[in-house]
C-alpha cells in the first residue's frame, strides 16, 4: 500500500508543474489562453518548470519517507532523479538547440519540413521543478500521515 503514496506524489509533482505552465502563459498572454494552447502546454515537455525534475525529487522524497533515507531503495531513487535531471538540463537541452539550428539550417533548402524540436531545461527551470516537488512529496505525507514523519 505505501507504493500508492509514491505513485501520489509522483503525480501531484506533475500536476503542479504543468499547472503552474498554464499559470505562467496566463500570466504572459494576459489571460488569453486558447483551450488548445492550454492543451500543448499540458502535453509538451520542457519550459517552466521542469516537471520531470518535479516528480522525480516529489517521488524519491517520497520513497524517504516511507522506505526511510537510508534505504537502498532511497538511494536508488536519488540516482536515478539525478541522471533524469542531468538529462533534462545538459542532453535534452543540447537535443533542443541543435533542432533550433538544422530547421534553421533546413528552412533554406529544399529539405523545408522542420524538425519536431524536443526541448529541455535551463538550470532555472530545474531548480523551480525541485522545489515544486518537494512542496508535493510533503504535501502527500501530510494529507496521508497528518504530520511529516
Amino acid at each position: 500500500m505505501e507504493s500508492i503514496y509514491i505513485i501520489l506524489a509522483f503525480v501531484t509533482g506533475w500536476f503542479i508543474a504543468q499547472a503552474t505552465k498554464i499559470v505562467i502563459a496566463l500570466i504572459r498572454k494576459k489571460g488569453k489562453i486558447s483551450a488548445q494552447e492550454m492543451f500543448e502546454l499540458i502535453m509538451k515537455s520542457g519550459g517552466m518548470p521542469s516537471s520531470h525534475t518535479a516528480c522525480f525529487v516529489a517521488a524519491s522524497l517520497t520513497i524517504g519517507f516511507r522506505a526511510g533515507f537510508s534505504s537502498p531503495v532511497f538511494a536508488l531513487a536519488v540516482c536515478m532523479t539525478a541522471i533524469i535531471i542531468y538529462d533534462a538540463t545538459n542532453v535534452r537541452y543540447a537535443v533542443g538547440q541543435q533542432g533550433k539550428l538544422l530547421n534553421k539550417i533546413a528552412s533554406n533548402t529544399i529539405l523545408a519540413n522542420p524538425l519536431k524540436l524536443v526541448e529541455g531545461h535551463t538550470v532555472l527551470q530545474t531548480i523551480v521543478g525541485g522545489l515544486i516537488g518537494i512542496f508535493a512529496a510533503f504535501l502527500i505525507q501530510f494529507i496521508t500521515k497528518g504530520y511529516l514523519f
